[in-house]
């Protein structure tokens, strides 16, 4: 059996700002022999890696990847036998609709040793980046986070009984997701909000409702990375 030499950490980079790193997660990209690494929102952060250090861009973003998910794993493994800081860095949060679990569990059953650094993810720096919060005391007192697009294409897009619903991955399915919010009771007069480049300097907000979000979305070219919030709090917003 080949000798690990290794510690592989998994890192969320955050929603897109370089300063919305967390300091451990800073640490350990400081620190990184190695570093594979996502199409980052935040590509500044990769000065901060040594120059020695060998950076591979494992290219993956919404709908578009330069290797395959066991491509990475196995890319993991192999950097790991051969430095002693290994780090994969991923937009946002790594468990939040990322691969990061899948890399861990293959980390685990391959005897790497690993740890996982939190990231903030968009779903919730999104919407706080414009002043609208996903829960008010007494008022708001539930929310769930969603994917906005399925492997399968006609599968049926989620819509719980929540009070605000985040949706990511959502614009270029925005159709299936309004047929589902419609099914699942709500009415069209419904605020809604696209944030797009959260917490990026040239991010903005596209408000609607259900009714209109659709048609706002395709006037105003709203692109990936985007969050869709849906509920009552997007009115309640202390931005514009």
């Amino acid at each position: 059996m080949k000798k690990i030499r290794g510690k592989v950490y998994i890192v969320g980079a955050g929603p897109g700002d370089p300063e919305l790193i967390s300091v451990k997660g800073l640490k350990s990209l400081k620190k990184a022999d190695c570093l594979l690494y996502d199409f980052l929102s935040s590509v500044e952060l990769l000065r901060y890696a040594k120059s020695s250090c060998e950076k591979v861009c494992v290219g993956k973003k919404d709908g578009l990847h330069l290797k395959e998910q066991n491509e990475i794993n196995k890319l993991l493994y192999k950097k790991a036998l051969k430095y002693k800081n290994v780090v994969r860095l991923k937009g946002g949060d790594p468990f939040i609709f990322s691969r990061g679990y899948e890399e861990a569990r293959f980390l685990r059953q391959k005897g790497v040793s690993f740890e996982v650094i939190p990231g903030i993810t968009s779903a919730i720096a999104g919407p706080e980046s414009h002043g609208i919060p996903l829960t008010i005391k007494n008022r708001i007192s539930s929310v769930a986070i969603l994917t906005g697009r399925k492997k399968d294409i006609n599968a049926e897009i989620d819509a719980p009984d929540c009070q605000t619903l985040v949706y990511l991955m959502g614009v270029r399915n925005i159709a299936n997701i309004v047929r589902a919010l419609v099914k699942s009771g709500r009415k069209k007069t419904t605020p809604c909000a696209f944030i797009e480049k959260a917490t990026q300097k040239d991010s903005r907000i596209v408000r609607a409702t259900i009714g209109t979000i659709e048609e706002k979305a395709k006037r105003f070219s709203v692109k990936p990375p985007a969050v869709l919030i849906v509920g009552e709090v997007v009115k309640d917003g202390y931005r514009s």
